[in-house]
């Protein structure tokens, strides 16, 4: 049972609109990359006001290479006999199902989860997820940054295993309690972000298919689990800047910053089928900037304020999509 770091109960009720329960999870993988596999899983199941109900552990055989064994320490000879994630994949959604995913840098953790589960022609049954790198800026701890060691330390939490799916599980645990009752004795809207399966794509290959060879040159090979996101130049002229109350032009460059409740690659190819231009970074031509944190910092965000790009949500960006004008002469 994990020690309960907070001082005392909260004298407050307790949101009504907090959600009912907790699956704060872990995966550690063969890599960063759309085609990297997960090779653990752990998840800590929490009720709703972050107390303990159990937790669960597995090995994943990912059938290739496990990556930086340096970093999670699992070798190939460890993985070879472990269950492959088909095998798991009920269990998994058991201890996901009915709850809000919680991970340190959701956006990964949730994106690796759904590959997974797509390439086992399934879903995870998550419709929400947690970042808990969110939640640490509305509470405006005073963190050196983002890593887990910060926040773990900041509540006086021990990591033991930095890297094992288990360990680093258990402690965001420890670190998420008393952040979500603080949230909750301040009134804090917790930021919440909406998970959907991964049902999308376009010329991959059969689902389950995985190379078992080195990355390949020049895009993802004919065994990945998406084509190269390689796109074609955009046809239009850039029009300019977008105007608040204004529609969005054929040509517009568009760039994003931060974490998306649509994949993000997905986000992007609705973008280019809409006719705009996808900018990997930001500068006096970018158009518009997609953010869902305009307070995050990050380079795109700061750049944004220093040339005026106007900034929009996610949500704003998705009802523009359904109407973009053609451009001049088109």
């Amino acid at each position: 049972m994990l020690e309960d770091l907070t001082t005392a109960a909260s004298p407050a009720p307790w949101p009504a609109a907090y959600p009912k329960g907790y699956a704060v999870v872990d995966v550690e993988t063969t890599g960063l990359a759309r085609d990297d596999r997960i090779i653990s899983a752990a998840v800590y199941r929490l009720d709703a006001r972050g107390e303990v109900e159990d937790h669960w552990y597995t090995m994943v055989n990912p059938e290739r290479d496990p990556g930086p064994v340096w970093i999670h320490g699992l070798t190939s000879d460890m993985l070879e006999g472990a269950p492959l994630f088909p095998d798991i994949a009920e269990e998994f959604a058991n201890r996901l199902a009915d709850r809000v995913l919680v991970a340190h840098n959701a956006v990964f953790d949730w994106s690796m989860i759904a590959r997974e589960y797509a390439r086992a022609e399934s879903e995870a049954p998550v419709r929400q997820r947690l970042c808990t790198i969110a939640l640490s800026k509305e509470l405006r701890l005073p963190l050196p940054n983002h890593k887990l060691e910060s926040l773990a330390a900041h509540f006086g939490v021990v990591q033991q295993r930095a890297h094992h799916a288990l360990d680093d599980a258990r402690v965001l645990a420890e670190a998420f309690r008393p952040s979500l009752r603080a949230a909750a004795r301040d009134g804090v809207r917790l930021p919440l972000l909406e998970c959907r399966p991964l049902t999308e794509w376009s010329g991959a290959p059969r689902i389950g298919q995985q190379s078992t060879g080195g990355p390949p040159s020049g895009g993802y090979g004919s065994g990945s689990w998406r084509p190269s996101r390689k796109r074609p130049a955009c046809p239009y002229p850039n029009p300019g800047r977008y105007e608040d109350g204004a529609s969005l032009k054929q040509g517009m460059r568009v760039a994003f910053s931060g974490d998306t409740s649509v994949d993000r690659e997905l986000l992007e190819d609705r973008a280019v089928e809409a006719g705009l231009h996808i900018a990997t970074s930001l500068s006096r031509l970018t158009s518009l900037l997609v953010t869902n944190d305009p307070d995050s910092g990050t380079s795109k965000v700061v750049k944004a304020r220093q040339y005026g790009t106007p900034v929009i949500d996610e949500a704003a960006f998705g009802q523009l999509l359904r109407d973009v004008e053609p451009a001049s002469g088109a």
